[in-house]
């Protein structure tokens, strides 16, 4: 049975918070966030993060879910999402992924194999054998236990093979079955993306404006206070979007003007790369908005791809 999960992207600024909203309330359904900066506490501003009332009209996921010190990962992010849609009383619910961060709409696309967490122990008798006896002697044992892996490995690549005979002596499975049958488990879902395109012009136009109003919010004491925080920031969230800029601001190595110039600029950079990813996506649907257009149209759009 394929499940089929509806993720609505596009690049910064395009208006798919409003517009997943708009069509979350339609469809009495609940957001999945892909966005990898609204995974931070306190990271409200320069997120343009949406607003608590919107999250209490439409549940969202995935939003405040971390302190700004913390780390989270592409692979822990997809084994969460799918502990969320595969949970037993998820099967009635529906979900619309929303985001922009394509790192973390591919690693759901594609998905992520882990495996067990490290043995140390393993790991260190592996290197003392690898130092004793040779690369090619560890990559002969993997050639016993999984031939298919030690098959894609280069005896000098030996940080993965010693990955590969860990993960087999800790289930007692060849890491090349796990991840078949990581990738088997997995066909039951179905992804269908939607992408919101916008006229180059358009979209910068709308980064400046949404620039300027982050500004005005009080961007620059919201970093103040991360910073004046004992936590302090993660190297993740220090450069994020906005955040970078006017910590080397605060530092003094910028004057305010700059640091907005600045922030546009990378904003527009990111909004690029960000196109860049959508359109190598397979079988995307794209939606054309014109320019001023409110959230109106495209959710009514999407509300009848949907149904």
């Amino acid at each position: 049975m394929h499940h089929t999960l509806w993720v609505l992207t596009g690049p910064t600024a395009c208006d798919k918070t409003e517009i997943g909203f708009t069509v979350a309330q339609k469809i009495k359904g609940e957001i999945i966030s892909a966005d990898s900066m609204l995974f931070y506490r306190g990271m409200d501003i320069g997120t343009a993060k949406p607003s608590l009332d919107m999250r209490a009209l439409v549940p969202h996921h995935f939003i405040d879910i971390i302190d700004p010190w913390e780390s989270y990962s592409v692979g822990r992010y997809v084994d969460d999402v799918e502990s969320l849609i595969g949970a037993a009383d998820s099967k009635e619910r529906k979900f619309l992924i929303v985001g922009g961060s394509p790192l973390y709409i591919k690693g759901l696309v594609d998905g992520i194999f882990n495996g067990p967490a490290a043995d140390w122990d393993i790991r260190r008798e592996l290197e003392e054998l690898a130092d004793e006896k040779g690369n090619q002697h560890v990559h002969d044992i993997l050639q016993k236990i999984d031939p298919v892996k030690a098959g894609e490995l280069h005896p000098n690549n030996l940080r993965r093979i010693i990955r590969a005979i860990e993960v087999y002596r800790i289930t007692g499975k060849p890491v090349s079955v796990l991840q078949e049958e990581y990738k088997l488990a997995r066909k039951s879902y179905r992804f269908k993306i939607m992408c919101i395109a916008r006229e180059r012009e358009d979209i910068y136009r709308r980064i400046n404006e949404r620039v300027e109003t982050m500004f005005d919010k009080g961007l620059v004491d919201e970093v103040q206070s991360l910073l004046d925080n004992p936590g302090g920031l993660s190297k993740q969230a220090k450069q994020a979007l906005g955040y970078k800029e006017v910590i080397q601001y605060l530092d003094g190595g910028l004057t305010l003007d700059d640091a907005k110039e600045m922030v546009k600029q990378s904003t527009r950079r990111f909004a690029k790369r960000q196109m860049t990813w959508f359109r190598s996506f397979p079988d995307i649907q794209w939606l054309e908005a014109d320019e001023h257009e409110g959230p109106g149209p495209i959710s009514d759009e999407i509300f009848t791809l949907l149904k």
